[in-house]
C-alpha cells in the first residue's frame, strides 16, 4: 500500500479526465493506493463510515438506497457501440457529451475530499479473458468492498488489456436538469472509453454489477458466454453451474460444504472451461443461520463487509432476522474466507447446468430435465420471483418476473446473443441442463402453498450432481412441456408432480393456465427458431 498527495499514481483511462490534473494542483487530498484490509477498515472506522460487529465484520448502512436502482442505470450511446446494445428500459441511452460533463464535475467533487482510495484490481480470473480495473472511491469501505469482491493482483496472471476506470462518488448529488440523469444518483457505463461512473449511491452492489455489465458486453465478441450464475466443483472435478436471480438460492446452494467453490455470482465459459469474474462473494444475510448456510456463516468475519444488517446495540451481535431496514441485507467477503474453494478460481467444463426458478404460483415441478431447445427457451424466459427487494422500489414485494438470461438488468446485448452461446456451449461440451424450482408447492404464495425447504432442494441438487437423473425414468407434463423424474433419492417423491401436491387440482389447472399464458405473452417478443418456441409450455 502506498499513500500520496500527488496524482502521478492516478492514471485515469478515457478522454478528457481531469482528476489527475486536479489532484496535482492540491495538497489537501491524500490518495491511498492499494491499501490493505486493516488500513481500509481503520480508515472506515475513523471516518465513521461503519462499525465493527461482534463477528469481526465491518457493518455499514447504505442510506435510502438499499438495493440497485435500475431506473438510474445508463449506457453512453455513441457510434462505436450503438448497434451492439439492446436499447430500452434496461439499457437506457446517455449522451456522450453529457457523460463527459458529469464525469468532470464528479472528478472535481472527488478531488475536493480529504482522502481518496485507489485500488488496482481485475475482473476475470483468466489471464486472457479479463479486464484490469482501477477503482477510485470516496469511501474507504467501498474500496474494501472492491478489494474483497474483485480479483486482486497476483491471484491470477495479469491481463494485458487496456485498463478500465470505475469512479464511485456517493456524496456527489446529480441534478436531472443539469446532468441528464433520472434522479440524484446514477450508474453510467462508457463502453467505448472504458469508464464507469457511480454517483449519489452508497449501495456497493452498484459497483459490482456495473463491472459485470461491462464484462457481459465484452465477452460475447470473443465467443465467451458471460453468466449470472454460481459454480462449484466436486472431488472428481465435476463442475455444476447455478443460474438464478437473487433470492432463488444461487449463493446458498453453491456454498456446499462437500464441494469446492469457484464463485457465487458471475462467471465466464470459454474454450477451457469456467472462470470466475470475481474474487469474492456477495451473499444475502436475511434469516441466515449456521445450520442452513454454514459456509456463509463462517465466512462473515474480519475483512467482510455487511450492508444494512441490524446489530444489537449492547453487544453488536448481528440480528439476521431483522428486516427493518431491508430484506436485502448483504455481506461481501473474499473467497479466502471459504475453506473449500477451487484453486485458481476456475475449472473445466460443466457436467450439470441448473436453472433456479422461484415459482410463486406453485405450478412448476421441483426438478425437470431440459433438452437443448428447452434450455434456450427457459434461459430466454428467465422466469422467477423477485424476492427480498434487491432493487429500489420493490418495497419488499414478492412478485413474478421474467428476466432473460436470469439477469436481465446486467446484459447489454440482445438476449438471443447469449442464448445462442449457451446452446453452442451445452451441445459442444455435452452438459445436461435442469430446471429446479426453489419456490412454492401445494398452492400459490400466500394462498396455501409452502416453499420448498433448503434440505429438499439440496437433495435434488445432489441427485443431479451424482448423475442420478441422466438415465432416470421420467414422466411428461403435457401443458408445461417438461420431463420430470419419477424418483429422486432422498426426498418424498409425491412432490415431484406439482399437480399431485394440491388439494384442489382444478385450482392447480387454473394456476397452470395463468402461468403458461404469462410465459407465452413474454416469449412473443423473441425472434427464435420454431424448435425453441415449441420447447416452451403450451396453452
Amino acid at each position: 500500500m502506498a499513500m500520496a498527495t500527488q496524482a502521478e499514481q492516478l492514471k485515469i483511462g478515457g478522454i478528457g479526465t481531469p482528476l489527475d490534473r486536479i489532484l496535482a494542483e492540491t495538497t489537501r487530498t491524500q490518495v491511498f493506493t492499494d491499501a490493505h484490509v486493516p488500513v481500509l477498515i481503520e480508515q472506515a472506522i475513523r471516518r465513521e463510515e461503519g462499525v465493527i460487529a461482534a463477528n469481526g465484520a465491518l457493518s455499514v448502512r447504505t442510506g435510502g438506497r438499499t438495493g440497485r436502482s435500475p431506473k438510474d442505470r445508463f449506457i453512453v450511446d455513441d457510434a462505436r457501440t450503438h448497434e451492439d446494445i439492446d436499447w430500452g428500459p434496461v439499457n437506457q441511452p446517455f449522451r456522450p457529451e453529457a457523460f463527459q460533463a458529469l464525469w468532470d464535475r464528479a472528478s472535481r467533487h472527488l478531488a475536493g475530499k480529504d482522502c481518496i482510495y485507489v485500488s488496482h484490481l481485475q475482473a476475470g480470473a483468466d489471464s486472457v479473458h479479463s479486464i484490469p480495473l482501477q477503482v477510485i472511491t470516496e469511501y474507504a469501505w467501498h474500496a474494501l468492498f472492491a478489494r474483497q469482491l474483485f480479483v486482486r493482483p497476483g491471484q491470477v496472471n495479469a491481463s494485458h488489456r487496456d485498463r478500465w476506470t470505475v469512479m464511485s462518488v456517493p456524496t456527489f448529488v446529480a441534478s436531472p436538469e443539469r446532468d441528464g440523469t433520472a434522479s440524484a444518483g446514477a450508474v453510467i457505463l462508457d463502453l467505448s472509453n472504458r469508464r464507469i461512473l457511480v454517483v449519489g449511491m452508497r449501495y456497493a452492489g452498484e459497483i459490482k454489477k456495473a463491472v459485470f455489465s461491462a464484462m457481459n458486453y465484452l465477452m460475447p465478441a470473443e465467443e465467451i458466454l458471460p453468466m449470472h450464475c454460481a459454480a462449484n466443483v466436486g472431488e472428481d472435478g465435476d463442475v455444476t453451474l447455478f443460474f438464478g436471480l437473487s433470492g432463488t438460492g444461487k449463493t446458498t446452494l453453491s456454498a456446499d460444504p462437500d464441494r469446492f467453490l469457484i464463485g457465487d455470482d458471475e462467471h465466464g465459459w470459454n474454450d477451457r472451461g469456467i472462470f470466475n469474474f470475481e474474487g469474492g462473494c456477495y451473499a444475502k444475510c436475511i434469516n441466515l443461520s449456521p445450520e442452513r448456510e454454514p459456509v456463509i456463516w463462517d465466512a462473515i468475519r474480519f475483512g467482510a463487509v455487511m450492508e444494512n444488517v441490524i446489530l444489537n446495540p449492547d453487544n453488536r451481535v448481528p440480528d439476521y432476522d431483522d428486516e427493518s431496514l431491508t430484506q436485502n441485507t448483504r455481506v461481501a467477503y473474499p473467497r479466502e474466507h471459504v475453506d473449500k474453494r477451487m484453486p485458481g478460481n476456475h475449472a473445466g467444463h460443466p457436467q450439470a447446468v441448473i436453472f433456479l426458478t422461484c415459482d410463486l404460483f406453485g405450478v412448476l415441478p421441483p426438478v425437470a430435465v431440459l433438452s437443448k431447445e428447452q434450455a434456450a427457451y427457459h434461459f430466454l424466459s428467465g422466469y422467477t420471483a423477485l424476492v427480498g427487494s434487491t432493487e429500489v422500489g420493490q418495497i419488499d414485494e414478492v412478485k413474478p418476473t421474467f428476466s432473460h438470461c436470469f439477469g436481465r438488468p446486467f446484459f447489454p446485448r440482445d438476449p438471443c446473443v447469449y442464448a445462442n452461446l449457451l446452446m453452442n456451449k451445452v451441445a459442444r461440451h455435452k452438459a445436461r441442463v435442469y430446471l429446479v424450482n426453489t419456490g412454492w408447492t401445494g398452492g400459490a404464495y400466500g394462498d396455501g402453498g409452502q416453499r420448498f425447504s433448503i434440505a429438499t432442494t439440496r437433495a435434488i441438487v445432489h441427485a443431479i450432481i451424482r448423475g442420478d437423473l441422466i438415465n432416470a425414468r421420467t414422466r411428461h407434463l403435457e401443458q408445461l412441456n417438461l420431463e420430470i423424474p419419477i424418483y429422486v433419492h432422498g426426498i418424498d417423491n409425491r412432490i415431484l408432480n406439482p399437480r399431485d401436491t394440491w388439494c384442489d387440482q382444478t385450482a392447480y389447472d387454473r394456476a397452470a393456465r395463468h402461468l403458461i399464458h404469462l410465459f407465452d405473452e413474454n416469449f412473443g417478443r423473441y425472434e427464435v427458431d420454431d424448435s425453441i418456441r415449441a420447447a416452451g409450455p403450451r396453452l
